[in-house]
């Protein structure tokens, strides 16, 4: 009986320490990134390049999709990031042009409906950085490295919860296989991205 005495105590301890933890309310850990998908109607892909050295051609993509991962209070920064665009979505504001990039002269969209871009590594914290990943364009996949920097992010009026980035390089055509004399100023690329992501 002596022995049960000096257990009691301590065996009541545990009970309440169970107790409590088991009746605490849980909640997602700031550690675990949150699910973002990408709000097509408040995010941009566009381009520009050089046209014959005299003046820019600009256009971007209507139709992507995508999806990435973020918590501010990681230093990692958004990781995961999956960004897919339709090719044939391409728009320069002039139709006749529009169908000729859609050619196999450029992007030959019949064959390669599709771009992808997965992210395969971060540096930098929550506010930016530059992120690398690897570009499917063309029937070629090429590592490319993004340099991007965060907008913003917090709740919006429809009881959602928003964060915004920006990012840019620069590609150049002929490593995925796009090499249509357009003179050596159209040789570079530049890609910009503007994206907003719902939290999910």
């Amino acid at each position: 009986m002596p022995h049960f005495k000096s257990s009691l105590p301590r065996f009541t301890a545990a009970l309440a320490i169970a107790a409590a933890l088991f009746s605490a309310p849980w909640t997602v850990s700031p550690a675990f990134a949150a699910d973002y998908r990408i709000d097509l109607a408040h995010s941009f892909v566009q381009f520009r390049t050089q046209h014959l050295g005299f003046s820019w051609l600009v256009g971007q993509f209507n139709r992507f999709n995508g999806s990435f991962e973020y918590d501010s209070s990681n230093a990692d920064g958004p990781r995961n990031i999956r960004v897919e665009l339709d090719t044939a979505s391409i728009d320069s504001n002039h139709a006749e042009r529009d169908k000729h990039l859609r050619s196999d002269d450029f992007l030959d969209t019949d064959t390669y409906p599709r771009a992808l871009f997965t992210s395969t590594g971060y540096s930098g914290d929550a506010d930016g950085g530059e992120l690398r990943g690897d570009l499917e364009l063309h029937g070629v996949t090429r590592p490319i490295v993004i340099t991007m920097r965060k907008i913003g992010e917090g709740p919006d009026p429809w009881g959602g919860y928003r964060a915004g980035f920006e990012g840019s390089t620069v590609i150049t055509r002929g490593n995925f296989g796009i090499d249509r004399d357009l003179g050596p100023m159209a040789e570079k690329v530049e890609l910009s991205l503007y994206i907003e992501g719902i939290r999910q």
